[in-house]
Order: C-alpha cells, then sequence, then structure tokens
C-alpha cells in the first residue's frame, strides 16, 4: 500500500526525532521517520550524527527527492511544499562535536514523542552508541524508540510501500504492558490498510497477564505461550511473519541504557522487523 493511499489518522505522536549518519542502514530508518511524520502531519527533526560536511545535507537524506518518489509530491516541488502541502514541518539539525553527545541534547530539548534510531541487526545498536556515552541519556524522557535493523522487512520501504500484517506483543505483569497495547492499535490503525492481528506472548507460564484493550475494527487478537529463555522465544515469535514487534519497558529510564544488556536488547540486535520500544507509564 503507497504511503500516497493511507487517509485513516489516528493519535499516536507529534514529533519525532532522527539522528542519522548518512549510511545506507539509516536510509531504511530515515524512511520510517518520513512515513510516521507523513501520516500523522507532526514535526520531525533530523539530526546529522555522522562525520561528513553540513554539505553532504543536499545529497542524503533528501525529504523532498524521497516525497516526490513517493508519488504525494510532485516533481520540481519547492521546498515550502512540504508543509504546504502535507502539513510536515522538518528541521535539519547539524551536530557539533560528538555526534552522540549532540543527539542526547537535542532529545533533551526537543522531548520527542518518539525517536527513529537505525541499527545495525545483529551487531546491535548504532555503532556511534557507545557504552559510556548512551548513559547520559536524559533518564526523563518518556519518548518511546523505534530501532530499525539494518536489512530487516520494514513497515516501510524505501519506496514508500506500507506492509503491516502482524504485530508481535510480549506481556507479562512487569514492566506494564497496557501503554505498549494502547500503542499497538494506534499503529495498527495508522498502517494497517487491511485487518492486523496482534499476537500477545506470554514466556513461561502463569496466569496470562490480563489488559483492556482498546475497542478497534482494524485489530484481531491471539493469545499466545511459549517457555525457555524469554528474548529466544520472543525472536521465534517473530519469524512468524511479524512485521513489528512492541515491548513494553521500565518507563523513566533511559532509552538506551535501559536497554543495553535487557531482554529488549536482545531482541533488537535479533530481530527480523523494526522494534518499538514503549515506556511503561
Amino acid at each position: 500500500m503507497p504511503v500516497s493511499q493511507v487517509t485513516q489518522k489516528v493519535p499516536f505522536i507529534q514529533s519525532i526525532f532522527h539522528p542519522s549518519d548518512f549510511s545506507a542502514t539509516s536510509e531504511l530508518a530515515f524512511a520510517h521517520a518520513l512515513a510516521i511524520a507523513l501520516l500523522r502531519k507532526c514535526d520531525l527533526s533530523i539530526l546529522h550524527a555522522g562525520r561528513r560536511t553540513v554539505g553532504d545535507w543536499d545529497q542524503f537524506p533528501s525529504v523532498r527527492k524521497t516525497l516526490e518518489r513517493w508519488q504525494v509530491l510532485d516533481p520540481g516541488s519547492p521546498r515550502s511544499a512540504v508543509f504546504e502541502k502535507l502539513g510536515v514541518r522538518i528541521k535539519k539539525v547539524s551536530a557539533q562535536g560528538n555526534p552522540v553527545r549532540a543527539s542526547l541534547e537535542h532529545i533533551d530539548k526537543q522531548k520527542p514523542d518518539l525517536v527513529v534510531l537505525a541499527t545495525r541487526g545483529r551487531r546491535g545498536l548504532p555503532l556511534w552508541l557507545k557504552p559510556s556515552m548512551a548513559q547520559s541519556i536524559s533518564r526523563g524522557t518518556d519518548a518511546m524508540t523505534l530501532f530499525v535493523p539494518d536489512g530487516c522487512r520494514g513497515i516501510v520501504s524505501i519506496d514508500g510501500v506500507i506492509h503491516l500484517r502482524r504485530i508481535l506483543l510480549p506481556v507479562d505483569h512487569q514492566p506494564n504492558a497496557q501503554e505498549a497495547l494502547i500503542r499497538a492499535v494506534r499503529v495498527a490503525e495508522a498502517f494497517g490498510d487491511e485487518t492486523v492481528e496482534v499476537v500477545t506472548l506470554h514466556v513461561n507460564g502463569g496466569d496470562f497477564p490480563r489488559f483492556e484493550r482498546p475497542v478497534s475494527q482494524t485489530c484481531t487478537w491471539k493469545e499466545s505461550r511459549a517457555e525457555g529463555d524469554v528474548a529466544a522465544a520472543i525472536l521465534n515469535a517473530a519469524r512468524a511473519d511479524v512485521d513489528l514487534i512492541i515491548m513494553a519497558t521500565e518507563g523513566r529510564r533511559s532509552i538506551i541504557d535501559a536497554l543495553r544488556g535487557s531482554v529488549t536488547d536482545r531482541v533488537v540486535r535479533g530481530a527480523p522487523c523494526p522494534v518499538l520500544a514503549v515506556p511503561a507509564k
């Protein structure tokens, strides 16, 4: 389903932050950030988080050329058309000095609803997010984080085609997954042009956690159980044509510090699709 054919809008996010190092790895994450901004008509800040010069902004990523390729802007459209026609505000920021520190400072200042990060697949988090630097991320952020692994089957393709049929939502009694469940429904209604199956997965027995499901004509629900290592069980379930994994995290903690070494980080490292980390309220 092309982005240009999506008409249904639901409350999801109002501001997005996406750091890019202008690599091919970042291109798919950029497509996700731009598509979400387009669907939600919200603000998108793109930070040059690489080592290249400011002049590279004219080459990659190109917002207007991408939107023209997606056929939501006419060829040769002026810069003003992105907001005047599409209602999307794009801000490009050039990092000064250390790109990680600049990213963290921008997150603290902007306080975005969503951070979109490219990851290097099985090598885990972006190479420029070194552990010592990641610890300095503002602990007061409520931002959700969308991790887009290199080479994964994304919700949004480079050509702007959206595909969302199945969401995997691991649930347990802690952390509380209610907010993650709400976000799953909102994502399904924003991106799904057909019925989206939300699979709630509970690992290692016990009572199946119960949550209040928002009323939605877009979602169908399936409960699933698994045994063994939690991260391995989630990744195994994700191989069944899952397009998005949504993970509840421990609320007001650093978006990276809370993930590194955790179940969520292990899932991000091995995921065949994007992973949305949702802080528990």
